[in-house]
C-alpha cells in the first residue's frame, strides 16, 4: 500500500462543483498544500473554460499549495504534475508501455489522452502568488466520446479499456500523491531543470512535425525541445519559435 506523503493534506467529497472551486474557497485557511478529490464533480472545467466531461468513477482532484516561487516559476509545476502523473500511471499498471507526455499538460496512453491537467493561480499581490490549484481530470473507466472533442484533436481513451486496469479514484490518489511529493521536492530543491530533462524523456512526438495553434494562429514545425522557461521549441521554415501557450496536434 503506498503511503501517504507527510505534509499535504487529504479531502475526499463526496460531491463538489469543481475541484479548483473547491480549492480557490479554502486556499485562505490552509496550514499547507492539500489534495482535493471529488468523487462526483458537478462542474468540471478544462482549459479554455472547455467543458470537462467526468462520470462517476473517473478521477478529479485538485491539489491546492502556496508556492514561494517568482509567479513564471510557479506555473512550471504542471511540468511537475506531467511526471507525477505518468508514475502514478506506472504504478497502477505495473508497466511504462504506451504512456507518454504531450506539451503542455496532458498524459497519452496508447496515443490517446488519459488525463489532463489545468493550472490556475490567484492572488498576484507584491509580485507573488498567494495560492495555485493544479487540477487534474483522468479517465480512469470511462472516456468520452470523439464528438466531444474538437475536430483533430487526440482522441480520449481511459485506463480500464487501454491496459485493463481498474482503479478507483481514492486508489489513485493515493498513488498520485506520492509520486506527486517525490517531483515537487526535486522541483523546490534543484529547480526545472531536472523536471524538464525527466519531462523530456517521457514526450510524446520529440522530434517529430506538429502544429501549434492557438487562438489567433497556428505554427507547424518540427519539436526541438522544451526550453527553461517551459516554452514549446519548434525549428520551422523561418527559424526556431518559443511558444509559451498553445494546442498541440499531431
Amino acid at each position: 500500500m503506498t503511503s501517504w506523503p507527510e505534509g499535504y493534506g487529504r479531502r475526499v467529497l463526496a460531491k463538489v462543483d469543481s475541484t479548483n472551486a473547491e480549492a480557490a474557497r479554502i486556499a485562505g485557511e490552509l496550514a499547507g498544500p492539500e489534495w482535493i478529490l471529488g468523487l462526483r464533480q458537478t462542474a468540471g472545467r478544462g482549459r479554455r473554460g472547455r467543458a470537462w466531461n467526468d462520470p462517476v468513477g473517473n478521477f478529479a482532484g485538485t491539489l491546492v499549495m502556496r508556492p514561494a516561487e517568482a509567479p513564471d516559476q510557479v506555473a512550471l509545476r504542471s511540468f511537475v504534475a506531467s511526471l507525477a502523473l505518468f508514475d502514478a500511471f506506472v504504478q497502477a499498471t505495473g508497466r511504462p508501455d504506451g504512456l507518454s507526455l504531450k506539451w503542455p499538460n496532458d498524459v497519452l496512453l496508447n496515443g490517446g489522452k488519459v488525463a489532463g491537467i489545468l493550472l490556475e493561480s490567484a492572488g498576484f499581490s507584491g509580485g507573488s502568488v498567494s495560492h495555485i490549484a493544479i487540477g487534474i481530470g483522468v479517465n480512469l473507466t470511462h472516456a468520452p466520446g470523439s464528438e466531444s472533442v474538437e475536430e483533430g484533436a487526440t482522441r480520449p481513451v481511459s485506463l480500464l479499456s487501454e491496459t485493463g486496469a481498474n482503479v478507483d479514484p481514492e486508489t489513485f490518489l493515493d498513488l498520485l500523491a506520492g509520486a506527486y511529493a517525490h517531483w515537487e521536492l526535486q522541483f523546490v530543491t534543484y529547480g526545472f531543470e531536472p523536471i524538464r530533462t525527466a519531462w523530456l524523456a517521457r514526450a510524446a512526438r520529440l522530434g517529430d512535425v506538429i502544429t501549434a495553434r492557438t487562438t489567433r494562429d497556428e505554427t507547424t514545425g518540427t519539436f526541438e525541445t522544451v526550453d527553461t522557461q517551459g516554452n514549446l521549441v519548434l525549428n520551422t521554415a523561418k527559424g526556431r519559435v518559443a511558444i509559451p501557450a498553445a494546442d498541440i496536434f499531431f
